[in-house]
């Protein structure tokens, strides 16, 4: 038997593991093995009330029998159970005599099985989080009169801490759900209006043109702010569809081998207009031969020009924009680098989070969505590479990413020819 010091230290060590868990059955599982060091159990189960406490079901379960007869999902009514007394005491049960304890109560099911497992002792705690009743730890052994002479206090010291991860472990998932619910509507929200304003933009387009018949000086300018507006909004949509795609865990990539050079200067080729309309001059470099990656080129095009987009954003004209390409051992290095403000020090650390925005003002007066890098950062990492800024003051921002030689695991089915 430990000393009361020995347990404490146990007690201390297991508590300390317990409450950094956030899934039951994880922390359930190393509890098993962990607890054997102070209590003497072969046998362990964790049910959870459930319909305003009228019910009681097994959540998760563990033994040294051969079989287990009440396992996860198994559920009994609480009305009229021995278990409601325990409840309202809030003091724990032995049952030191299994066998008899049965032939008092031949008509509880849950004893029958325990008792067809092998179990003949039980040790029963209620659960108490914040409080609240929410459920029973029920801890169990092979042989009679296990827990005549134990510490009832350490089974329940061990009660009180599986208790509140309990309860977190159930706020978790519903943190979980919700947040799944929320992408799910973000997806469908954000798909229902890109066509409705696709349509608006297209028309509007049309009219500002005189292809749907002559417009005055007077209507082309509410028209043009329509279309730049509707663009706007397409913008914010679709990154708004990407975040969602994104966390909800339905990013699949489209791998295809691609010459990186040939794709790179069209990229240059593309995002070199953009940068005369701002009289900055986009400059490409990179070595004479560049490796076929596979690569996912649409959604990697989208982070090179997200980057390129923002360096254009931050510069003042007449300054040079440098996209490079660089060929490391394992991996190719691209890089967005401006002559721009720079971001202070202190707002780098959250650059990449979602609606995460700078203090740093954009030179034409362009809007942000805060969403650009945060889509930058999970794109590049779900090919596997790390993405990365090196920013001064005054002397502007250097965005990199790496994309490994060969595509990531995960990913390898879905390669195109």
């Amino acid at each position: 038997m430990l000393t009361r010091e020995e347990e404490l230290e146990v007690l201390l060590h297991i508590t300390e593991r317990i409450n950094a868990g956030l899934v039951l059955d994880e922390v359930m599982d190393y509890a098993y093995g962990a607890l054997k060091q102070a209590l003497p159990y072969d046998r362990i189960g964790f049910s959870l009330l459930e319909n305003g406490g009228r019910r009681l079901r097994a959540r998760w379960s563990r033994s040294e029998a051969r079989e287990m007869k009440i396992v996860k999902g198994y559920a009994a009514s609480m009305e009229g159970s021995s278990l409601e007394h325990i409840l309202r005491t809030g003091r724990p049960r032995v049952l030191n005599d299994l066998v008899a304890y049965l032939k008092d109560h031949p008509s509880s099911d849950s004893t029958q099985r325990i008792v067809a497992e092998g179990m003949r002792s039980s040790l029963t705690c209620p659960l108490v989080a914040l409080g609240k009743p929410i459920g029973f730890i029920f801890f169990s052994s092979l042989k009679p009169n296990t827990y005549r002479d134990v510490h009832v206090r350490l089974f329940q010291e061990i009660a009180g801490q599986l208790a509140l991860t309990a309860e977190k472990g159930r706020l978790y998932e519903q943190l979980v759900e919700l947040n799944d619910q929320k992408n799910k509507f973000l997806g469908i929200a954000a798909h229902d209006l890109r066509s409705p304003i696709t349509v608006i933009r297209g028309y509007a387009e049309l009219l500002e043109e005189g292809v749907l018949g002559e417009t005055s000086p007077a209507q082309k300018e509410p028209l043009q702010a329509i279309v730049r507006h509707c663009s706007k909004m397409l913008v914010l949509i679709n990154d708004l569809l990407d975040v969602s795609t994104i966390e909800s865990g339905r990013l699949d990539l489209r791998l295809k081998k691609v010459d990186l050079g040939v794709f790179l200067q069209e990229i240059h080729k593309t995002n070199s207009l953009l940068a005369q309309a701002k009289a900055t001059e986009l400059v490409l470099e990179m070595p004479p031969e560049l490796p076929v990656l596979w690569i996912d080129p649409e959604r990697i095009e989208q982070v090179i020009n997200n980057l390129i987009t923002n360096a254009l954003k931050f510069s003042n004209p007449h300054t040079q924009i440098i996209l490079k390409a660089v060929c490391l051992e394992a991996a190719v290095a691209i890089s967005v680098a401006d002559q721009g403000q720079g971001i202070p020090a202190a707002e780098l650390p959250q650059l990449f989070a979602f609606f995460s925005k700078t203090s740093v003002r954009p030179t034409g007066g362009e809007t942000s969505t805060g969403l650009g890098l945060a889509i930058v950062k999970r794109l590049v990492e779900a090919h596997g590479g790390v993405v990365w800024v090196d920013s001064q003051r005054g002397k502007g921002s250097t965005f990199t990413f790496t994309l490994p030689l060969t595509p990531p695991e995960g990913n390898r089915g879905l390669a195109q020819p």
